[in-house]
């Protein structure tokens, strides 16, 4: 039996990210690569020309005195934490497919909870920024679904009151394999919900196939521009055994599995940051090693979030 090239591909091993991102100047130097490829540039007035102050990692422009810090204006800004345990929980959360969660990240990387709790939301937010900027084309596989059960004593099934809705979609190549995927928390499932996310989600002109049981929902996709076709298979095991609909399933139950089995409980209001988590991995699979690099990048280019933020509701987007 042939094993799959993608799932059997060499990662990056703990020893060989120590060598490259061990100690905290080979840190420093990464992320200024990676925030200034050119060289340092003022981010008030755009001069190169500057100065390296005493302070650690901190410098000032020659032209209008501009002082600023490797981190500041980027996630990383104000942290306390050195950029070694930062890095390296950038290679806990890149490397672990089922994710990890906020106490083992305490443990292994030996900070105090409520610290740890900040760099997984804080780097799940540079990841649902990342992902939020391109769309799905070609053919996408769609689905509605939920996450969280009944409450004792509340409403049952859908319109239970402890269920977070989001949409599901999968990119198919011409051979019916998965290429990408896009898991995005919304408010309800409304036609004007589902255009919204479209727009936001899918380019112009994408064939698209979903459930036909919420087909009247799914029309959102046509306002958008986007080509629909919605079969109806009644949903249980009859949707499963489509081959239409094999993919979109199989990403559904991993993830759901994964959030259950790693994280066991999660707010609701930041369930599109811990789908955005799941997009992420998944969508840059291909090459395992480079989610680091490429999350650093993301990360100086990703703006501040202070806590009174981290703890607001996530917004995926801005409707239009």
């Amino acid at each position: 039996m042939c094993k799959n090239t993608i799932q059997f591909q060499k990662g990056l091993g703990i020893m060989q990210f120590l060598a490259n991102y061990g100690s905290e100047e080979q840190c420093e130097n990464a992320l200024s690569s990676w925030r200034w490829p050119d060289g340092f540039q003022c981010p008030k007035c755009g001069s190169r020309s500057f100065c390296k102050l005493h302070r650690k990692a901190e410098f000032q422009c020659n032209c209008c005195r501009c002082q600023t810090s490797l981190t500041s204006n980027t996630i990383f800004d104000s942290t306390k934490l050195p950029l070694a345990t930062w890095f390296l929980g950038i290679y806990l959360v890149t490397q672990n497919k089922a994710g990890i969660s906020c106490l083992t990240l305490h443990r292994q990387l030996g900070i105090s909870y409520n610290a740890a709790l900040r760099m997984k939301h804080k780097l799940m937010q540079v990841m649902m920024e990342r992902d939020n900027s391109w769309q799905l084309s070609g053919f996408v596989q769609i689905d509605d679904a939920y996450w969280g059960g009944e409450r004792h004593g509340g409403r049952r099934g859908r319109g239970s009151e402890n269920k977070a809705p989001f949409v599901a979609a999968v990119q198919t190549d011409a051979d019916n394999h998965p290429i990408y995927m896009k898991f995005n928390a919304v408010d309800n499932f409304r036609r004007k919900t589902i255009q919204e996310w479209a727009e936001h989600a899918l380019k112009k002109g994408v064939r698209a196939v979903s459930d036909g049981l919420s087909c009247p929902v799914f029309r959102g996709i046509e306002d958008a521009g986007c080509q629909h076709t919605a079969i109806i298979t009644g949903g249980g095991h009859a949707s499963m055994e489509n081959e239409l609909f094999t993919w979109v399933n199989t990403m559904l139950g991993n993830v759901k599995t994964a959030i259950t089995g790693t994280y066991h409980k999660l707010d609701p209001k930041h369930l599109g940051r811990y789908l955005s988590e799941f997009n992420y991995r998944f969508n840059r699979r291909f090459d395992m090693p480079s989610m680091i690099s490429r999350l650093g990048r993301a990360a100086v280019n990703t703006a501040p979030m202070p806590d009174r933020l981290l703890k607001l509701p996530d917004v995926q987007w801005k409707p239009g």
